[in-house]
């Protein structure tokens, strides 16, 4: 039975795919959906060993990527999933670390927490993050440092569980969505610091601040709503925030 599968959700990505893939091949075996690209990503790791390759002929969102290499994972028998980003962000090198607090905290959602100067980031992406967090993180009723990180280990149990892994929802409202209905199971979230890392082939980030913040915004409310508010969610997690914030040096 396999333990441990790796997911690269990608769309036009051929600059970095490649490295990424093929360094996470060494640790385990990979998935990388191809989402509609137009720029020979999927060409860019045929038949590279350890990596299986799906693709759509169509871009159809980062939750319909995610959701379809989840079903294959499991069909393998997959316990934990691996996610991360196929723009070299992620370090491959990192996935041990995570995967151990996975073994760890058995069921446990696992977050690579990125660590960098938020004073150096333009200020329209500063104050999504910020929003992502506040809002998610009232959702999940606990404090999540770092939401919007795609570098993380899913327990596959917990999320087949979910009706989120067949629905699919489009762009990156899919992982906050996620997010939440795991903690509103009562699955562990722990994160794991990871180092920030942007290389300079990279493309320039498919998050839209105002857009994609909106949509998770929403998809949060919605939750609020049939939660009626969920008071104690919003106080438990701005009280841990404030927690970590007094424990960091």
């Amino acid at each position: 039975m396999l333990s441990v599968a790796v997911l690269i959700p990608a769309y036009n990505e051929a600059a970095t795919l490649p490295g990424v893939a093929q360094q996470a091949a060494r640790l385990y075996p990979v998935i990388v959906v191809d989402d509609g690209s137009a720029d020979g990503t999927a060409a860019a790791v045929q038949g590279c060993h350890g990596v299986t390759l799906l693709a759509h002929s169509e871009n159809r969102g980062k939750g319909a990527s995610l959701c379809r290499g989840f079903s294959l994972a499991a069909k393998w028998g997959a316990e934990w999933v691996v996610t991360l980003d196929a723009d070299g962000q992620h370090l491959p090198e990192d996935i041990p670390r995570l995967v151990a607090a996975a073994q760890a905290t058995p069921g446990a959602l696992i977050i690579g927490e990125r660590r960098y100067d938020r004073s150096s980031m333009p200020p329209a992406r500063r104050f999504a993050n910020a929003m992502a967090c506040f809002w998610i993180s009232w959702a999940a009723g606990r404090y999540i440092p770092d939401t919007q990180s795609g570098f993380r280990v899913y327990p596959l149990a917990a999320l087949l569980e979910s009706s989120l892994i067949t629905e699919g929802s489009e762009r990156f409202a899919f992982e906050s969505e996620v997010l939440m209905e795991l903690a509103g199971q009562q699955v562990p979230v722990v994160s794991v610091p990871i180092a920030a890392r942007y290389p300079q082939q990279a493309r320039q980030s498919y998050y839209s601040p105002w857009t994609d913040t909106c949509a998770i915004i929403q998809a949060v409310a919605r939750r609020l709503i049939r939660r009626r508010l969920y008071l104690q969610g919003l106080y438990r997690s701005q009280k841990e925030a404030l927690l970590s914030k007094l424990e960091k040096p």
